[in-house]
């Protein structure tokens, strides 16, 4: 659900009057907000107004950074959130949250037959059925749902197309199976499964799955003058915004950052060691390897596929290469990390050289709040701690990585590369049998969470195909990693 719709644009606007609200220092009003957005002359989209307030309150406590499953008083005041969310020191919130009275309780997924049917004599869809699930009913084909086990063989037989699938969004979107109905028929997330990639909050068309946002916290250091601010751009922001990603390391600094770092810097020092890491392994014998910049796809690994942790990178992604040289350069630096995802959120929080991260439509929506368009900024070169290559700033898209490090490696060893475009249930078992049995004809898979890259990230504002050419531009004209 890239496409634009109500459910992300109802949340960009409460994101922009959040941001407002704290940058202008106007926190006593933040009651007011779910009024304000829902007066009771506008058309509501649940039952009734007073619901919808019910839900932006909710979000509006998410996007202070507060985990909704830990609400104990309802009557607690937005207010009240604000000033703890002013005064925490630390962040160990869950990234994902769910609104349970925005949840729908979507019935279990199905296969229907549509009006569309003809009730042909070929049948095919009864005859290639398994468990003898459908039956012909007064010339229309009929599906026994105590019966059915969702297998989808009769809409793929089906010359009508008169078969539909229909799913539970958020459920069939999550390649872990970490997001299942409670007991009162709720989605619930079990964050002992869950590897962060925010695939189920993209999915989910009533915007009941939330992030616990940190733009509190960066506005907070924001606003302290005391603190150095560094901002780490991620090579996605490539086609985020309108302007250049030069235009935009100067609206970042008119925001409040003191300084503004590429990256891609990070990614040609991962670039390096993975590429040594390869080599080595292979004179070891070591049959493949895979990369180890998704941390999506690290936490996958870490909770659902253990057995092939031994052939992952130990490599440290850009995020952490970028951070560590802000911090030698001046450890007392604040380092905020701008980019696409969630899961670098908990990587950040495992880290003690990343303070904060970011989205893109979280930093969209303090640039709009401070009214600074982007493209109207002049061009500012970054604060540079190393110069970024064409092949760091390739990163966010998929083969990106593989070709890095096989622009790395060079003559030193052969190098077969195999791609896993996207995880879900498919993917993850085909990680599993690599496992087990290995890669045949590749000896690097490079794993993206996202399909495209990280610029089809849970939190891209561009669609990803545009976003694809605007990053391949930047790297054309760019030097080589040397």
């Amino acid at each position: 659900m890239l496409a634009k719709n109500n459910a992300s644009r109802i949340r960009t606007k409460l994101l922009i009057k959040i941001a407002e609200t704290f940058l202008n220092d106007d926190i006593e009003n933040i009651d007011r907000l779910p009024l304000n957005l829902r007066p009771k002359d506008e058309d509501h989209n649940r039952c009734c107004v007073y619901k919808d307030r019910a839900i932006i309150k909710y979000r509006t406590m998410a996007t202070l950074g507060h985990s909704i499953e830990d609400e104990t008083d309802e009557l607690k005041p937005l207010s009240v959130y604000a000033k703890e969310a002013l005064e925490r020191e630390e962040d160990d919130k869950p990234v994902l949250t769910v609104i349970d009275i925005a949840c729908s309780g979507c019935i279990k997924a199905q296969y229907m037959v549509t009006n569309a049917c003809r009730g042909c004599l070929a049948q095919p869809c009864r005859l290639n059925c398994p468990k003898d699930a459908i039956t012909i009913v007064n010339g229309q084909a009929k599906i026994d749902p105590e019966l059915c086990i969702n297998c989808g063989k009769c809409k793929e037989v089906c010359p009508y197309h008169a078969i539909i699938h229909v799913p539970i969004p958020c459920e069939e979107a999550c390649p872990v199976n970490a997001i299942s109905k409670d007991e009162d028929g709720k989605e619930h997330i079990d964050h002992e499964k869950c590897i962060n990639c925010g695939k189920c909050l993209v999915s989910c068309p009533f915007g009941a799955i939330v992030e616990t946002s940190q733009i509190i916290d960066v506005i907070k250091n924001i606003k302290n003058k005391d603190k150095k601010m560094v901002a780490m751009l991620a090579p996605a922001i490539v086609g985020q915004f309108p302007g250049t990603i030069k235009n935009m390391a100067t609206a970042l600094k008119k925001l409040g950052f003191n300084k503004v770092v590429e990256v891609a810097s990070g990614a040609d020092i991962t670039t390096n060691k993975e590429a040594e890491e390869f080599v080595e392994n292979m004179k070891k014998g070591q049959e493949f390897m895979t990369t180890s910049c998704c941390p999506a796809y690290v936490n996958a690994v870490n909770k659902h596929i253990p057995e092939l942790k031994p052939f992952v990178s130990h490599t440290e992604t850009p995020m952490y290469y970028t951070a560590e040289m802000v911090k030698d350069e001046d450890p007392n630096a604040t380092t905020i990390f701008i980019g696409p995802c969630l899961a670098k959120r908990v990587e950040a929080q495992r880290s003690n050289l990343v303070d904060f991260v970011l989205t893109f439509e979280e930093i969209g929506a303090m640039l709009v709040a401070k009214d600074i368009m982007v493209a109207e900024c002049e061009e500012t070169e970054f604060d540079t701690i190393s110069e970024a290559s064409a092949q760091g700033r390739g990163f966010p898209i998929t083969g990106g990585v593989a070709a890095a490090v096989a622009h790395k490696v060079g003559d030193k060893a052969e190098i077969k590369v195999e791609k896993i475009d996207g995880l879900d249930a498919v993917s993850m078992k085909r990680l599993k049998k690599f496992a087990q049995k290995g890669c045949e004809g590749c000896n690097i898979v490079e794993v993206m969470c996202c399909e495209g890259g990280c610029v089809a990230g849970p939190r891209v504002l561009a669609l990803p195909k545009k976003a694809t050419r605007q990053v391949e531009k930047y790297v054309d004209n760019s030097e080589d990693l040397k």
